[in-house]
């Protein structure tokens, strides 16, 4: 298959043109977004949509957030994710599949409609996580394009995947909310270094390769600018899989927390990695676990109480 978006093969990281659509659906009257939400993210590479979920939900989810944070016998071992410091817990791997509850969140008519109109396609989940920043202890996750690592480490071959995240408690400027460059989905920064064997079991404590250099972070940021969207719990951020983004580390009591999900589109499937000896595993990129998500309309957390 032809690498269309080449990193860490070269001495010097270069800026390649985007060679994919943003949006992959024009817009119509019957979209799940507005015009207006249709072309901001077109333009910005990421939307926050706010009163998506009612109340009963955002407790649901919640209450299922602290739940799983005691880390119950039924989480596998390895989907488990520690702070590389403190070994606070920093996030759940797959949670859509060792959660009732996520996975509903995650079939949700509500997110993927949304998902099948940027990417133009059926969708399915290509990852999915709960991120843990705790208070004091919630260290930084630095700048990156998601799409990078996916293509590098995983075999996603074009720009056709998008994360939605779902704020599970109030995000505020100071407890190391996502930060993006608004603009920067247009531009593929390509990494130096050769992918270490099993790189993964490093990079999800602390990513040291598929990281951008400081010259071309610097140049990104004069081009596009910082923003930092907060909203109260139950606010959704959607962004492009291109986006460059990364948060600070949290030094107040106050923690971030957010159910994360990846929407691949159905023709993206995963191929073989372009730049690392062996896929990373299922638990982080879904190969084998591949099924078209059916839409699920109501109030998932009386669903749930119902079932």
């Amino acid at each position: 298959m032809t690498d269309h978006y080449p990193s860490r093969v070269a001495g010097q990281p270069q800026w390649l043109e985007r060679k994919d659509p943003v949006v992959h659906s024009p817009w119509h009257s019957e979209s799940p977004l507005s015009q207006d939400q249709h072309e901001a993210f077109d333009r910005d590479g990421f939307l926050v949509l706010q009163n998506v979920f009612e109340a009963d939900e955002i407790a649901a989810l919640q209450a299922e957030m602290n739940r799983l944070r005691s880390m119950p016998a039924s989480i596998a071992a390895e989907t488990i994710v520690a702070e590389p410091a403190s070994g606070a817990l920093r996030s759940i791997f797959a949670v859509h599949r060792q959660s009732a509850l996520i996975g509903r969140l995650a079939a949700d008519e509500r997110l993927v409609a949304v998902a099948r109109h940027i990417l133009g396609d059926e969708v399915y989940i290509h990852q999915s996580r709960l991120n843990y920043k705790p208070g004091f202890d919630g260290k930084e996750f630095y700048w990156h394009s998601d799409f990078e690592t996916w293509h590098t480490e995983d075999g996603m071959p074009r720009m056709r995947a998008i994360s939605i995240s779902v704020q599970l408690v109030d995000n505020f400027e100071f407890n190391g909310p996502l930060m993006l460059m608004p603009g920067s989905q247009r531009t593929y920064v390509t990494c130096v270094g050769e992918t270490p064997e099993d790189h993964y079991k490093q990079s999800l404590r602390k990513q040291e390769y598929g990281v951008p250099d400081r010259d071309s972070l610097t140049r990104l940021a004069e081009r596009h600018g910082i923003a930092s969207p907060t909203g109260p719990a139950g606010s959704v951020v959607i962004f492009d899989c291109n986006t460059m983004h990364g948060s600070n580390g949290n030094i107040t009591p106050f923690p971030r927390a957010n159910a994360f999900m990846v929407y691949n589109a159905w023709a993206n499937q995963l191929a073989a990695p372009f730049g690392a000896k062996a896929p990373r595993p299922e638990f982080i990129a879904a190969r084998q676990h591949v099924e078209r998500l059916a839409p699920v309309r109501g109030n998932l957390a009386q669903q749930m109480r119902a079932a």
